[in-house]
């Protein structure tokens, strides 16, 4: 009994580690296809590959590394055009990701709601509430000065990103203001971010460290 119970878990193991083996690099391609979609949503039109030079930035808890922000850079040329930063923060429900576009000046070109765990139909709004719009699907780009609700256009430098409840410019999602607070602060955590790759390594793929402070931090 022994033996056939051993013999049944190495091969069940070994089935694991095939499929796992199998399936690893099409959910990798996934990955990829995904990631270069929202680049091409949230950034002027590049030529380079943004992965390929992309920087990471590492944040630091309770003595622990962790990757804190990944910057995208796009150029049209050697022109940098733009710079895309993914970034994350708490929502109501869970961790919320976002990957925000900024253009050559450092205003929101446009941001993608990667991932999040808010409520259906309520936070899950921000993927449009704030103006993001699908250059595919040749959709109009809203600007903040069209609609209170839209974060196209604005600069997180001249001030942070708040909503209208704290005495901001933003609208919060109606029902939402906790998950509009949490996108918000990913948006002004990317923007630090973005501010702090002019003194990173100029070799591709390097990573930097930023420190930020409570207010703004993603985490």
């Amino acid at each position: 009994m022994l033996l056939v119970l051993t013999g049944v878990t190495a091969v069940s193991v070994a089935l694991l580690a095939y499929v796992n083996e199998l399936t690893k690099g099409p959910i990798a391609e996934a990955n990829a296809k995904t990631l270069n979609e929202a680049l091409k949503k949230v950034l002027p039109e590049f030529t380079n590959n943004p992965v390929a030079e992309s920087d990471t930035i590492f944040g630091e808890k309770d003595g622990k590394k962790f990757v804190d922000f990944i910057v995208y850079p796009a150029k049209n040329g050697e022109e940098l055009v733009g710079t895309a930063v993914e970034a994350k923060s708490m929502g109501f429900g869970g961790e919320l990701k976002v990957l925000v576009g900024f253009n050559a000046e450092g205003k929101i070109y446009n941001y993608s709601l990667l991932a999040h765990a808010e409520t259906p139909g309520l936070g899950s709004k921000a993927d449009k509430w704030f103006g993001a719009y699908d250059p595919a699907k040749g959709e109009q780009a809203v600007s903040h000065e069209e609609s209170a609700k839209s974060i196209l256009g604005m600069n997180p430098g001249e001030a942070p990103l708040t909503v209208s409840k704290d005495g901001g410019q933003v609208d919060a999602i109606t029902a939402s203001t906790i998950s509009s607070r949490a996108f918000l602060n990913a948006v002004n955590a990317a923007y630090q971010a973005y501010k702090a790759t002019p003194d990173a390594d100029a070799a591709t793929g390097a990573t930097i460290k930023v420190e930020l402070t409570d207010s703004i931090s993603a985490k």
